[in-house]
């Protein structure tokens, strides 16, 4: 297990990273592993959960750690490591288009919408209107560790969590820590978070700047003159405030904003994303003894973005499409723990969530003038009501979970209105408002003997189609595609069976999945330069997921691998994609990591990623490549205070292609980049 020691106040990570509880004598503190007690693991909870609960043992969990924000270091990219984790683009949140930056697992893809929860201390993390996930927004934040649970998740988690779930825990800073760093293509990145007593409680500021020059996203070989560099400019600032409110409670607020600046690498590309996140929590967390929790949050979202028409050559280029969206996220939720027999078996709880949101945009240019206008959007809600029981214990041996979930939910009136600029409405629609009920939950058992762990579940959930999926057709080049106000949720039947061995240097974990996804929404081709997003039958994935880690002395190297069979079952309109892979979807993945461990003034990793050939498109007639890319860096602490560092990213020049047009014209994810700089840290 990875090591998370972030002093007094750490990671609170989720019920699958933790399995056992502590000595009454000491309610602050959890010795855990995933799904064993391990002594030698301190974890102090302390951020935005309640005390871990013990039922998602049942799954396959990962644990990361290790995010020392700065010196060029991505979130996004570190989940990279863990094999079976997909992002729609292979290029990051510096080069890719912010809108195609979902994520996934387990190869249930198809767009780029996200199909794995993302939460941060709890709060959903996806777009209220897209449904992508803005990794941006996190580069403010001193985050303590990271869990993945792949696979649906328990009634608790709610509705999102087909895939499975990606838990982001941010830590409170006590003191200082700072880094600076300077990378190629003049890029500057630099963090700043700084902690503290504050009366009763603690206070915490978070701040990161970052921007580069950027690198030409079409490879060489098919540039034109209008193809140049993609610059970026990102930063954000965070404070968090932690009180307590009496014996084993406390207060908890949140509140943060970030900026997102970058294009494409042709003139009339630049995108702008503006958020603010604010949260508040009150969490009673005695041991053993009744427990609670009450959240409620807010998301705001402000993005905008230009597209270009570039011509056959590449040497012109003009304005497409302009578009803004504006949108907002609401959400609340409660969970009580009932004392039954002086533990907490039992979670209940219920939640609420509301998005609201519209694109506004400007298209049918002549020259850089629109000529036409469209807005289109709509409202979305959900209401749930979960249980769940959990008896045993993986430390005693065996332990089963059962827990069921119902929500209802509402998608309001829906719009689309189009008008020409200078003259008449051409569309003006009213999509009828809409609502039902959908049912998810989990069951799964786990016995334990020495260091063998044996578990299996099954589980059920589903994912209401987001505001741009229903409301927005869109345009890339000559291809358009078309929104489908008619669109079904999305859900998923799952079971897995898996096996961990743990004797305390050597870890292995071993899981075998079956997945069908039915109503899965994808973007059909319906005639040349015409699709449109629609319901599919099916799509089947099945696979294995596989990880080994070894310590050896003051080193861990670990391993990860993922085979995934996944296909489209498709009949009407779609019958063409019957028994093909889904878009974006790649067979093989993995990664081979060496991480430093121990305490002394030399560290480094070094990561070998590799990524299977995928389809571009759903028919797949446009193939990505595979790619092989080696991460690595090196440190030196030579105070206690200060330390100097230099890493790479893609230190071989690999060309990782990101995307490929209907005309042939391949994008590149991140060429070689080199940082060296400094932290501090007292």
């Amino acid at each position: 297990m990875i090591r998370l020691l972030t002093g007094a106040f750490a990671l609170a990570l989720p019920a699958a990273a933790m399995a056992q509880e502590t000595a009454p004598e000491d309610p602050d503190v959890c010795l855990c592993n995933v799904g064993r007690p391990d002594p030698r693991e301190i974890v102090v909870t302390g951020s935005g959960a309640l005390r871990p609960a013990k039922g998602d043992a049942v799954q396959g969990v990962a644990l990361i750690g290790d995010l020392a924000p700065g010196l060029g270091a991505r979130i996004e990219n570190r989940l990279r490591d863990e094999a079976g984790i997909v992002q729609f683009r292979r290029s990051d949140g510096r080069s890719a288009h912010p809108t195609s930056q979902g994520v996934t697992l387990r190869g249930l893809g198809g767009n780029a919408s996200a199909r794995a929860l993302v939460t941060l201390d709890g709060v959903p993390q996806a777009d209220p209107f897209g449904g992508w996930v803005a990794w941006s927004a996190y580069d403010a934040i001193n985050l303590g560790g990271i869990s993945v649970a792949r696979g649906g998740g328990s009634g608790a988690d709610g509705p999102g969590a087909l895939a499975g779930s990606i838990g982001l825990y941010s830590t409170m800073t006590q003191g200082v820590e700072a880094s600076a760093a300077y990378g190629s293509r003049d890029s500057w990145d630099a963090s700043a978070s700084v902690g503290g007593k504050l009366g009763s409680g603690q206070i915490a500021l978070d701040g990161r700047y970052s921007r580069g020059d950027g690198f030409i996203p079409v490879i060489e070989g098919q540039r034109g003159l209008v193809d140049r560099a993609a610059p970026y400019e990102q930063g954000g600032l965070g404070v968090r405030l932690r009180f307590d409110a009496g014996a084993n409670s406390r207060i908890e607020a949140s509140l943060r904003g970030f900026a997102d600046r970058r294009d494409r690498g042709t003139d009339f590309t630049d995108s702008k994303t503006d958020g603010v996140d604010a949260s508040l929590r009150f969490v009673h967390d005695p041991y053993n003894a009744t427990q609670w929790l009450a959240l409620a949050y807010v998301q705001i979202r402000d993005f905008e973005s230009g597209f270009a028409s570039v011509a056959a050559g590449r040497n012109s280029v003009a304005p497409a499409l302009f578009q803004r969206v504006p949108a907002t996220g609401l959400g609340a939720r409660f969970e009580l723990r009932p004392a039954i027999g002086g533990t907490n078996p039992l979670r209940t709880g219920v939640d609420w969530r509301r998005t609201t949101g519209r694109t506004e945009e400007d298209f049918f240019f002549s020259g850089v003038v629109p000529g036409r206008h469209r807005i289109a959007g709509g409202s979305s809600d959900t209401v749930g009501a979960f249980a769940e029981w959990t008896s045993g214990d993986p430390a005693d041996g065996f332990l089963w979970t059962l827990s069921g979930r119902v929500d209802r939910w509402w998608l309001g009136e829906g719009y689309r209105l189009e008008r020409n600029i200078a003259g008449p409405v051409i569309t003006d629609l009213r999509f009828a408002a809409r609502q039902g009920w959908e049912g998810s939950g989990r069951a799964g058992v786990r016995w334990t003997s020495d260091a063998v762990s044996l578990r299996a579940a099954g589980y059920r959930g589903w994912r209401l189609p987001t505001l741009n999926e229903l409301y927005r057709p869109f345009r890339v080049g000559a291809e358009v595609t078309t929104a489908n106000e008619m669109l079904k949720p999305e859900r998923l039947w799952g079971g897995e069976v898996g096996v961990d061995w743990d004797s305390g240097d050597t870890k292995l974990t071993a899981t075998l999945f079956a997945n069908h996804l039915t109503n899965a929404i994808a973007n059909v081709t319906l005639a040349p330069n015409l699709n449109q997003r629609q319901n599919l039958d099916a799509i089947d994935s099945k696979g294995v997921e596989v990880s080994a880690e070894q310590g050896i002395g003051p080193v861990t190297l670990r391993a990860t691998y993922a085979f995934t069979d996944a296909k489209v079952d498709a009949s009407g309109s779609a019958a063409v994609l019957d028994g093909r892979r889904p878009a974006q979807i790649a067979k093989h993945g993995g990664s081979v990591s060496l991480r430093s461990n121990d305490d002394g003034p030399f560290g480094g990793f070094a990561t070998l990623r590799y990524v299977g050939k995928q389809n571009e498109d759903d028919l797949g007639l446009l193939e990505l490549g595979d790619a092989l890319t080696l991460d690595a860096g090196l440190s030196w602490r030579f105070s206690d205070a200060v330390s100097i560092e230099a890493r790479g990213e893609n230190l071989f020049d690999e060309l990782v292609p990101a995307a490929i047009s209907s005309s042939g014209i391949v994008e590149r994810a991140t060429p070689r980049t080199l940082w060296v700089g400094a932290r501090l840290s007292f």
